[in-house]
């Protein structure tokens, strides 16, 4: 898949799966790297431009198991960025389909 595809839409998607949950960091690149090829460290940057962003904060979880945890949760201004910019994606989308011919 053409990289410039990809580069505009996964802070969309880095924001889309923290509104359903929180994870931390390799959670989430685990699961984006699942259905989009990306590179292993694609994903720490985003978050922290996100984080200073205030589109996403951080909290530490202890697990019974290992150290703590850096977990992603999504603010309030997150979730407002995500609603538009999912939006717009979908008319992008829809736009293009129909030139296409999708």
């Amino acid at each position: 898949m053409n990289i410039q595809y990809k580069k505009g839409v996964i802070e969309l998607c880095i924001l889309a799966i923290l509104n359903k949950c929180d994870m931390y960091g390799y959670e989430l690149s685990e699961k984006l790297s699942k259905k989009i090829d990306i590179s292993d460290g694609t994903v720490y940057p985003i978050l922290r431009k996100l984080k200073s962003d205030g589109l996403v904060k951080t909290y530490l979880s202890e697990e019974s198991s290992g150290p703590p945890r850096k977990y992603y949760s999504i603010t309030e201004s997150g979730r407002a960025e995500y609603e538009k910019e999912s939006a717009d994606w979908l008319q992008f989308a829809n736009i293009v389909n129909e030139i296409i011919g999708g």
